[in-house]
């Protein structure tokens, strides 16, 4: 933080010093002996403000000695060129032009715009002028100014869009219409430890994203914005509300551990651990460290997939990497950006229920106000006659289905962003400051999340040599009342999800007694809170307070070599206040507790020393090698207090509580590094890249602490010497790459002591019971990588095609331990995954004119996944479960992670289902139902424009993976799934046969052969949950620049979106096939009582000023 304040107070006072130097008289003091002229040259850009434009070919080759003291430059100027045939021309923005005498070498300066076919502005579009150093940057009105000869010819580019040759002849000013390329990767793209280097040598697999694609159709989750867009990576959002977490996984598990990628933000990794998450008990999820970047700062978006692209950030990439630039301000330019965005959630029942039967047991409706209560969450009554009955609530209602509870209930939840910025920018330095403010209603009617963000982004260019950079980002979060997920107390949806068929949700309002502050009973568990009760007695609150910062300064020692310190710090402080309610039915006397009070501060600091050096070893042979050090050091610290029975009621402090409990803990992790990278180039043809990395971890015992990991990757432009007519660029690429791994928890090498239960006001002293493990190594991932880049037809069609196989050796694993050995667990190096995958990438432009065009991109990934061990001898390790308690998921050797674990029906050698004495089938054998992750996921995106008219949308898909679900298995339960319609009134014979071989006869009421068939059976609660969705519509529309042309503003744009408009293609009847949880890969594919699915509609409005 200190070096933080120095900048921030450094960096101003450099500006105004400049501003003051930039003043003086242009003089100059040389003593130069027999140096050439670069030299001469150099030597007075150091001493002033002006800047040399030259041809090095065309420049005086005769040595040069002077010596003058506080000499005009311009004297100094007329000395040196004297009798060279040379002369030099003073130009605007202090340039100095060298050129010969020639007539045709007269320089001047040109003026143009470059623009899109929509005739919009192209902002930051480099232009050069062939042949010379001479180049410039178009600013944010697309405009530009360049010395220019007469016979000059212009190449402009820019991202994403194709390249262009331009002859200036006698044009005094130029307009430039740039053709969108169809793919999204620039020539220079960002590659790891924010390394550029060029698309044509990378020998790995990389997509880019911009920012504008996922700031429209926004998610509180930023991230969330990519599902469907890239290969490779998968991508599920808990059903927990605004700013909830998201799983993330690029090629699939890469281990038992697997979690989410390393996330970079402007070169530095940041936080992006989980604050707390739902079980089978229930719980809220606080969200991640990801879902506080606001996407209107974001502007580009790298995800680097494989373990060649990632290797140089150590074991924190072993799950790979995404990368996120921030946007910056422009030099010589100044643009006031507003963007709003106002959307609507909307929640969609999923369910299929059955309506011919209400509410009631034993097929009978309730006839008073005790049954009613018991039959709340039972949809066992009678047949639907709509006539009046007696419900929970005293009143009469009809006996009539109800099927617009979730309607009801949920509320169409607002979310609305403003977002200003401010950037401007000089030769010298460029800034950026935003402010955005996010306010967005829960769909539960008590709850909201607003979050403010500050971002500022400055660099300063000292002289040519040293230059500096700073960017930090604030954010306060303050989220009220997040929704409890799962099968849990205090969760209103489990509540919702829970009623009888003719049961209206309005007769659970007010939730409570208004005299005793009580809890309402609607159901004979008091286990399921009244949804109406939490909605008028909740009280949870988390705030968040995060700075993210980064630093930099680079010197550049020549233009090939340079040396950069860098420094980041990522720091959150996280408070969770969370209560049970006085009066709440299930705690002790009705006085309600304490869950949560929370205090939470995790910091990530990371610095790096970086020396690289870029430039022609031979004619036809390109070295860039860059060497550098990494310090990581993370901490966490977290103090938690718990209780039951508020003294006074409602008075909801800890220091009110009749029994509480407090606990403290720390982690410290320091991690210290240090790094290469080579690549060797050939006349652009071929490319050898190598890597290596040095790593020692502290949670590993001393002896076993450091590794290296190497990594090789190539690649060879074939198309470059084939000159085929139709193909424009062809690359094969390949790569092997070795990235490390740490434990994911630290202190497990040794055995420490803790406090435990308070008895009679002395705390017990206990130790943890896991065997420490003194040869415990890092685990390694090793990948191989290949692939074929392919564009024809004038690149109107790109493919790109990858084949990766990736394997872990020495996994840090859990294993269980015999009680008599006095520990449970020790933790071993004998964990093993392997994951096989293709990733397919085609896009195309079908049709192309000057008024219309179609784009079109299609993304398709199989991955196959396998764990061959997990501690050497078990066959599987369960890892979580649903409130049932009747079905797991796990970790199944010869099988992929993570499977669902599920009793099937027990069957005869011929396949006959066996019935038992009761009736009701029996249990078989725990056994694997599948993945809970996909092994085919992708998506469809088509772009059409016509003239300033857009209109896009995006269909993704995910197939192969389980769903265990807690809906499926209550709507057996209670009564609500249409399976159980059969047997009503005659009940139910199972087909089968007894274990004698007689066919089954048995007759069971069908009140109680479903609730017990799916006890036994809850292979019934494992689902398909493959699908596809139209996930996304944007239409848009950008004023011409004609009818703005006298106004304040440079481009005012309007967009209408959706979001999660159909399921195309599901197969679960009464859930939304991705509703989950916990982002866990322990709870992966888990379902029950989360908030429901929305559909989302909104409109941005974006307006940029000139």
């Amino acid at each position: 933080m200190k070096l933080l304040g120095w900048f921030v107070f450094v960096l101003p006072l450099a500006i105004a010093i400049n501003g003051h130097a930039q003043d003086a008289p242009a003089q100059v003091s040389l003593e130069l002996k027999s140096v050439n002229f670069k030299k001469v040259v150099t030597a007075i850009e150091q001493q002033t403000t002006y800047h040399f434009v030259f041809s090095e070919r065309k420049i005086p080759l005769k040595k040069i000695s002077i010596s003058v003291k506080n000499a005009p430059i311009l004297k100094v100027l007329d000395q040196i060129l004297a009798q060279s045939n040379y002369t030099y021309q003073l130009l605007p923005n202090q340039l100095i032009v060298i050129r010969r005498n020639e007539a045709e070498n007269q320089l001047r300066m040109l003026t143009g715009e470059v623009r899109n076919e929509s005739g919009q502005a192209l902002a930051g579009t480099a232009v050069k002028v062939l042949g010379t150093n001479y180049a410039a940057m178009t600013n944010n009105k697309g405009q530009f100014t360049i010395p220019v000869f007469k016979k000059s010819i212009l190449q402009v580019s820019q991202v994403g869009y194709q390249k262009t040759a331009v002859p200036v002849k006698e044009n005094p000013e130029l307009l430039i219409t740039l053709s969108p390329k169809i793919n999204e990767l620039e020539e220079v793209v960002v590659t790891a430890l924010d390394i550029k280097k060029e698309e044509r040598k990378i020998g790995y697999s990389i997509s880019i994203i911009s920012g504008e694609s996922i700031s429209k159709a926004r998610t509180s989750n930023a991230i969330l914005a990519l599902e469907g867009q890239v290969s490779g990576l998968n991508i599920n959002g808990v059903f927990g509300g605004a700013s909830s977490s998201a799983k993330i996984l690029l090629r699939g598990a890469a281990s038992m551990n697997a979690g989410s990628p390393l996330f970079v933000v402007n070169g530095v990794p940041i936080d992006n651990t989980q604050r707390g998450s739902a079980t089978e008990y229930g719980g809220a999820d606080y969200g991640d460290g990801i879902s506080n970047i606001n996407p209107d700062d974001i502007e580009t978006i790298t995800v680097l997939k494989g373990s060649a692209a990632s290797a140089l950030y150590g074991a924190r990439a072993a799950n790979g990497v995404i990368i996120i630039t921030i946007k910056r301000g422009s030099k010589n330019d100044t643009e006031i950006e507003y963007n709003t965005n106002l959307s609507f959630d909307s929640p969609i029942n999923n369910t299929d229920f059955q309506y011919v039967y209400g509410q009631g047991t034993q097929n009978r409706r309730p006839s008073n106000l005790s049954s009613a209560i018991a039959s709340g969450a039972s949809s066992w009554g009678e047949r639907i006659d709509g006539l009046p009955f007696l419900q929970f609530d005293g009143k009469t209602y009809p006996y009539s289905p109800v099927k617009d509870n979730i309607q009801a209930f949920y509320r169409k939840a607002a979310a609305f962003t403003n977002t200003l910025s401010f950037s401007r920018g000089n030769e010298k330095s460029m800034y950026r400051l935003s402010a955005s403010n996010l306010d967005h209603q829960a769909l539960l009617k008590n709850g909201k999340l607003n979050r403010k963000t500050l971002n500022l982004y400055t660099a300063y260019e000292i002289n040519k040599q040293l230059s500096l950079t700073l960017n930090a980002n604030y954010i306060y979060e303050q989220n009220k009342n997040r929704s409890y997920l799962s099968d849990g107390t205090l969760n209103p949806n489990y509540g919702i999800a829970s009623l009888a068929s003719t049961v209206n949700e309005a007769a659970l309002s007010p939730g409570f007694d208004p005299i005793t502050g009580r809890e309402t009973s609607w159901n004979n568990d008091e286990y399921k809170t009244n949804p109406y009760f939490m909605l008028n007695k909740q009280e949870d609150l988390s705030t968040r307070h995060r700075l993210i910062s980064s630093s930099s300064i680079k010197y550049k020692f020549t233009d090939w070599l340079y040396l950069q310190g860098r420094f980041g710090y990522d720091i959150s402080k996280d408070r969770i206040i969370s209560i049970i309610p006085y009066g709440a039915g299930f705690s002790i006397n009705g006085q309600g507790g304490l869950n949560a009070y929370k205090r939470t501060q995790i910091s990530e600091l990371n610095s790096d020393l970086l020396l690289a050096a870029n430039r022609d070893i031979l004619k036809d042979l390109n070295l860039d090698i860059s060497i550098g050090a990494n310090y990581r050091n993370r901490k966490g610290e977290l103090s938690d207090a718990r209780g039951n029975q508020f003294i006074i009621p409602y008075l909801y402090t800890p220091e009110n509580l009749v029994t509480k409990e407090d606990s403290y803990s720390k982690a410290k992790i320091v991690t210290q590094s240090a790094y290469y990278t080579l690549d060797l180039n050939y006349r652009k043809l071929f490319n050898l890249s190598t890597t290596g990395r040095y790593d020692v971890y502290s949670t590993l015992p001393s002896n076993n602490r450091g590794i290296f990991v190497p990594g090789i990757s190539g690649s060879f432009i074939f198309s470059d010497l084939l000159h085929a007519k139709s193909l424009n660029y062809g690359k094969i690429r390949a790569s092997f790459a070795k990235t490390s791994g740490e434990p994911a928890q630290p202190y497990i090498t040794q055995t420490y002591y803790n406090t435990d239960n308070i008895i009679n006001g002395i705390p017990v002293g206990n130790y943890l019971r896991a065997l420490p493990n003194y040869s415990l190594k890092p685990f390694t991932l090793d990948e191989f990588e290949t692939g074929l880049n392919l564009r024809f037809f004038n690149n109107r069609l790109d493919l790109d095609l990858t084949w990766f196989h990736r394997t872990t050796h020495n996994e840090i694993v859990s294993a269980a331990q015999s009680v008599t050995t006095g520990w449970t667990s020790a933790y071993v190096n004998l964990g093993k995954t392997q994951n096989i995958g293709t990733e397919i990438n085609i896009q195309g432009v079908p049709i192309q004119s000057e008024h219309f065009n179609w784009r079109a991109a299609f993304n398709f990934s199989h991955i196959y996944n396998m764990l061959i061990s997990i501690d050497g001898s078990s066959q599987y390790s369960l890892t979580g479960t649903y409130r049932p308690l009747n079905a797991n998921t796990a970790m199944v050797v010869g099988k992929s992670i993570t499977q669902i674990m599920a009793y099937d029906y027990q069957r005869t050698p011929e396949g006959t289902i066996i019935i038992g004495t009761d009736g009701i089938p029996k249990r078989g054998e725990l056994k694997p139902m599948g993945s809970t992750l996909p092994n085919i996921y992708g998506g469809f995106t088509n772009s059409f424009s016509y003239r300033n008219f857009i209109l896009s949308f995006l269909v993704d898909f995910k197939f192969g993976q389980k769903i265990l679900s807690a809906t499926e298995n209550y709507s057996y339960v209670n009564g609500f799934n249409k399976a159980t319609l059969t047997g009503r009134e005659n009940g139910v014979i199972a087909a089968g046969v007894q274990e004698d071989g007689d066919i089954n006869t048995i007759n069971v009421p069908a009140y109680n052969y479903y609730p017990q068939l799916a006890t036994n059976i809850s292979a019934l609660s494992v689902l398909n949950g493959s699908f596809i969705k139209f996930r996304q519509l944007i239409l848009g529309y950008s004023l011409p620049q004609r009818s703005i042309k006298n106004t304040p503003f440079r481009n005012i744009s309007i967009d209408f979106i959706g979001r999660n408009l159909w399921t195309l293609l599901k197969y679960t009847k009464n859930i939304d096939p991705e509703s989950e949880f916990s982002s866990s890969l322990n709870y992966a594919g888990i379902e029950g009582a989360s908030l429901p699915a929305t559909r989302t509609f909104g409109i941005n409005l974006n307006f940029k000023l000139k």
